[in-house]
C-alpha cells in the first residue's frame, strides 16, 4: 500500500471554513500505529480519526483518534465529524449504514445518531457520551491564571471551583468573569507544563476549558479551550469539554431530575465559530446522559502518499 484517501470536513458548523477542522481516513486497513501519529501530525488538526472494521460486528466500526502528538481514547468532534462522514457513504466494511452508528474506541462504546435534512442527506450527527461524568482534583484559581494569563480575581467560583472533569476525556474547567476576560486569555505554556506534573497522569495532558455565561441566556455559554502540551494552542470546537462541563453544571443543579439544552458557542476568537448542542439528562439526582450535537460540511478529500 503506497497511499490512502481521506476526508476533511468542518465540524459544529452549517458553514464552510467555519467549526473545528477534522480529517477522517474512511478505512485505515494497513497503517500502523507509527503511520497514524505521523498523518496525524502533518495535518496538525486537533484530531484524525482512522477507521478500521468493528471487532464486534454488531458494530460499525473501529475507529482511532490521534492528535498531533498522542492517540486518545475518546472526543467529541472527531466522532461527529466522523458519522458524517461514514453516513454519506453507501459501504462502511460491508453494511451500508443506517442512521445509527456505533464506534468501538478506547474509552467504549459511543453511539451516534445522524442528523438529516428533509432529502435524507447527512448533515451532522449527535453522540452519546461513552463513560458518566467523573470528577478529579480542584485546580487552584491561582493555577488557572497563569495559564491563562488572567487576573486571578476573574475567576468566578460561585457555581463550581475550577476542576478536573470528564466524560471520556479529562480537561480543567473554569469559569470566569465576562466576554472581556475570556477573549483576553492567552496559553502560557510554562504554566500548563507546571500544571500537567501537578493535576495529569503521565498519558494524559493538560488541558483548559475556560467559559462564560451570556447574561440574557444562561444555558448558552461562550467558551475556549486550550491544550498547547499537546501542540494544540486553542481548539475552536471541543465536544469532549463541553459535554463533560454541561454534565458538570446538571450535577450541581438541585433539582434531582432535569432534562436540559446547553448551547455552547466556541472559536469566536479564532475566526472559526461553533455551536455545540447539548442535552443533559439527570434522574434520581445523577446525570445519566449527556448528548453532543451539531452540523458539518464537507470540505476536501485527496490522497495521502505513504
Amino acid at each position: 500500500m503506497d497511499s490512502i484517501n481521506y476526508i476533511t470536513v468542518d465540524v459544529f458548523t452549517g458553514e464552510r471554513f467555519s467549526g473545528n477542522q477534522l480529517a477522517v481516513i474512511p478505512d485505515a486497513r494497513g497503517l500502523s500505529d507509527a503511520q497514524m501519529q505521523l498523518i496525524a501530525a502533518e495535518f496538525r488538526y486537533s484530531e484524525v480519526t482512522f477507521v478500521l472494521p468493528p471487532e464486534d460486528p454488531a458494530n460499525t466500526a473501529r475507529v482511532r483518534i490521534y492528535t498531533p502528538t498522542m492517540e486518545i481514547p475518546f472526543a467529541g468532534h472527531p466522532n461527529v465529524g466522523t458519522a458524517f462522514v461514514l453516513g454519506g457513504q453507501t459501504d462502511v466494511f460491508g453494511k451500508a449504514p443506517g442512521n445509527v452508528l456505533r464506534f468501538e474506541e478506547k474509552a467504549g462504546v459511543v453511539e451516534t445518531a445522524l442528523i438529516r435534512d428533509d432529502g435524507g442527506r447527512a448533515i451532522g450527527a449527535g453522540i452519546l457520551a461513552p463513560q458518566p461524568l467523573s470528577l478529579g482534583p480542584q485546580v487552584d484559581t491561582d493555577t488557572i491564571a497563569r495559564c491563562a494569563s488572567i487576573d486571578v480575581r476573574a475567576i468566578r467560583t460561585e457555581t463550581h471551583a475550577p476542576i478536573i472533569a470528564s466524560v471520556g476525556l479529562p480537561f480543567a474547567v473554569a469559569e470566569v468573569i465576562g466576554l472581556e476576560t475570556l477573549a483576553r486569555a492567552c496559553p502560557n505554556t510554562a504554566a500548563f507544563a507546571e500544571a500537567g506534573r501537578r493535576f495529569s497522569p503521565e498519558d494524559e495532558q493538560f488541558a483548559l476549558f475556560l467559559y462564560t455565561r451570556l447574561p440574557d441566556h444562561p444555558w448558552h455559554l461562550r467558551a475556549r479551550m486550550f491544550a498547547p502540551l499537546d501542540n494544540v494552542i486553542e481548539d475552536p470546537a471541543t465536544g469532549s469539554a463541553s459535554g463533560a462541563l454541561g454534565a458538570l453544571l446538571a450535577s450541581l443543579q438541585p433539582a434531582s431530575d432535569l432534562d436540559i439544552d446547553i448551547t455552547i458557542e466556541q472559536g469566536v476568537e479564532m475566526g472559526r465559530r461553533s455551536l455545540i448542542e447539548l442535552n443533559v439528562r439527570k434522574s434520581d439526582g445523577l446525570v445519566r446522559s449527556v448528548r453532543i450535537a451539531g452540523r458539518c460540511v464537507a470540505v476536501m478529500n485527496g490522497i495521502i502518499r505513504l
